[in-house]
């Protein structure tokens, strides 16, 4: 089974992944199933069978997301001359650490009838880190795993000295009996028969509950929920106190209006997605916080970087999700140096983790700093918000004036500024190779593939580095009331600038190198990276347009969107995460930099071809596309380990909103 035959349900940090059926496999690799909570899978298996068989499947499960339960219609198997005895039909909801299933069997003869059914569970207690196709495997000595028989039901339990985990599954009405799948042993299969009257109907309704280890029991107002069209409704009601409390205003895109109702359905869509992809973490006085999870299945949890790019796209529609980011973050600053998780004094912290291997520092990331460009970006939102929220932005402002402080401090003593006059980072063994937004290994590199060595200054976080220091002037003049303060990170950003145009820009090419490296070396790959320099204004105004038009050549982009790399480059390859591949985001980061440099026709290029791309995948955009030119394909073919929903994606359509509104109708092309 791929990613494009599974359904998604999330909630609050709560994820299941189940097929057409609505069933969970226990697959690994790239597209895993199961129910997910704090990073661990903790429903591996659940397979439904009648009379003794896997069911027929009329219709596979449908709609879903937070707002309708997940359906699907099912039969034991049947001929043309002996038709199925009774209809299954399978609704499935998830809140908060539990799957919610209904199965209603209804008669479809005038006698009355006995139908046999079996629910197969497991519990693995996998870690997600586990769980990826990435050939690692980690050490987990003296594991107890459990598994109790309850009369209504059964429990799996998972320790590992001082980690415990469990998962329960109960049902009303209870289980005939529980006994051991025979073919391995370990999942249960818990057994029905159930009599239908004449045309009549007999319900089953189950419920899975995830208990990981160090999180809260769950909300006592929830277990009682049963049904999952009445979890599904209640669900609907909070999306929309998110997604529809502001109506979007109206917009006009010139001769493009046609366009205009697609880009409102993603908008409209997006808002859906970033409700559900909230997770709640808790803030600077333990205060609970709901903040965009950076995406479903691998990083539903608190991310620097792609919580601040969300917060920043949502900023003019959804200011709420920029302070409970900025607070969350502030929670999380480093005060102190912890060389393993590239912690030091004022950074913002990358990701947090909760999973297993996490807790026992097998992996680094139970809380990690190995981010260059978080702290920037935590200057650049806090007086984007600040400037956008009114009074509420201002009394932000002045409350997180220390830690702003503390991440301007970290940029000079830590990050570089002061010892290489960038920001800098080096790879980090046992974590990421790569700590700006394309962190996978291999993705900043030279024409020829070559990867830097040493110290990396990478251009776009370069931009974000001045961006955030003339916004920090601007707090500390007009909210803080130091002047000198302001005065000195007014003339760093200056200087910064000026040594950018110098070191960076590739005359005889036009376009800036997407990084330099502790030897002078430059990684002088064109990508899409430079567009992120017209975000942030670190090029003057003839050097933005050159690089905002060149984006837009068919090497760069693809019909759909800006490709990471311009293709014909000996790196290219369009199915590469990072070195051909088109990420939404990007693109929106991209277009607001257009906006800024008056590049009008050139938005409307981009947000057209994402949003026509949006329109073809139900108006939901994935993290990423393959970078396939759009006259090869007629529909942008997806990249195959796209997460989805994902955060900054869903968030995207807003930005181009706001791109389109700066750039004004009269700027669209013609056609």
């Amino acid at each position: 089974m791929t990613s494009t035959d599974q359904r998604v349900l999330v909630h609050d940090g709560t994820f299941a992944v189940l097929g057409p059926a609505g069933d969970v496999t226990g697959v690994r690799g790239t597209a895993p199933d199961g129910l997910f909570l704090r990073d661990a899978r903790h429903l591996s298996r659940w397979q439904l069978t009648v009379d003794g068989a896997a069911p027929a499947l009329l219709v596979p499960t449908t709609a879903g997301g937070a707002t309708q339960p997940l359906t699907s219609v099912l039969t034991p198997h049947g001929t043309r001359d002996e038709p199925p005895a009774y209809t299954v039909f399978r609704e499935q909801a998830v809140f908060s650490g539990t799957l919610i299933e209904r199965i209603r069997l209804t008669s479809n003869r005038g006698e009355a009838t006995t139908a046999t059914l079996e629910i197969t569970a497991d519990a693995d207690f996998a870690d997600q880190f586990e769980l990826r196709a990435d050939h690692r495997s980690y050490a987990k000595p003296h594991t107890v795993r459990t598994r109790e028989t309850r009369a209504d039901g059964v429990e799996f339990g998972y320790r590992r000295g001082p980690w415990h985990s469990r998962t329960t599954v109960t049902a009303q009405p209870r289980p005939d009996t529980v006994g051991k799948e025979p073919h391995d042993g370990r999942a249960r299969v818990l057994h029905w028969r159930l009599e239908l009257p004449p045309h009549g109907a007999a319900e089953l309704r189950l419920r899975v509950t995830a208990h990981p280890h160090g999180a809260p029991q769950p909300d006592a107002d929830r277990t009682g929920d049963a049904d999952p069209a009445a979890v599904a409704h209640r669900l609907a009601a909070e999306v929309a106190d998110f997604a529809g409390t502001a109506p979007l205003a109206p917009l006009t895109m010139g001769p493009h209006g046609a366009h205009r109702s697609e880009l409102d359905r993603a908008c409209e869509q997006g808002l859906v997605d970033l409700a559900g992809l909230r997770v709640t973490v808790p803030g600077p006085d333990g205060e609970a916080l709901r903040v965009p999870g950076a995406g479903v299945p691998w990083f539903l949890t608190l991310f620097g970087r792609d919580s601040l790019l969300t917060s920043f796209f949502a900023l003019p529609y959804r200011p709420e999700l920029a302070e409970a980011t900025l607070l969350a973050l502030t929670a999380a600053q480093a005060t102190a140096a912890d060389p393993a998780r590239l912690a030091q004094p004022g950074k913002i912290v990358h990701e947090i983790r909760h999973g297993e291997l996490a807790f026992f520092d097998q992996v680094p990331y139970g809380r990690y700093y190995g981010s260059v460009d978080a702290t920037p970006l935590y200057l650049v939102l806090l007086d984007a918000y600040a400037e956008a929220a009114g009074a509420a932005g201002t009394e932000l402002a002045r409350r997180l004036e220390g830690p702003a402080r503390a991440a301007v401090e970290w940029m000079f003593r830590h990050g570089g500024l002061d010892t290489d006059g960038y920001l800098a980072y080096r790879a980090h063994e046992g974590g990421l190779a790569n700590q700006n937004w394309k962190d996978s290994p291999g993705a900043v590199c030279a024409t020829d593939g070559t990867r830097p060595a040493g110290a990396v200054l990478v251009a776009e976080v370069q931009g974000y580095a001045y961006d955030a220091l003339r916004r920090t002037a601007r707090l500390a003049r007009d909210l803080w009331g130091d002047e000198p303060y302001a005065a000195r990170l007014g003339t760093a950003a200056e200087a910064l600038r000026r040594r950018f145009a110098a070191d960076f820009w590739m005359a005889d090419r036009s376009f800036p190198v997407l990084a330099l490296d502790a030897t002078g070396r430059r990684a002088d790959v064109l990508a899409s990276d430079a567009g992120h320099l017209l975000w942030s204004g670190i090029l003057d105004q003839e050097a933005g347009e050159t690089v905002g038009r060149r984006l837009l050549e068919p090497d760069f982009f693809s019909g759909w969107g800006v490709r990471t790399l311009a293709a014909g480059q000996p790196p290219y390859h369009p199915l590469s995460y990072h070195r051909g591949s088109i990420w939404p985001h990007d693109n929106a980061v991209i277009a607001l930099g257009l906006a800024r440099y008056g590049l009008h026709k050139e938005v409307h290029t981009i947000a057209d071809g994402l949003i026509e791309a949006a329109a073809l995948h139900g108006h939901r955009l994935p993290e990423v596309l393959a970078g396939y030119d759009r006259d090869r394909h007629p529909a942008p073919v997806p990249y195959p380990h796209s997460c989805s929903p994902q955060a900054w994606a869903a968030a995207t359509p807003l930005a181009l909103r706001t791109a389109v509104r700066n750039a004004g109708p009269e700027a669209a092309p013609d056609g």
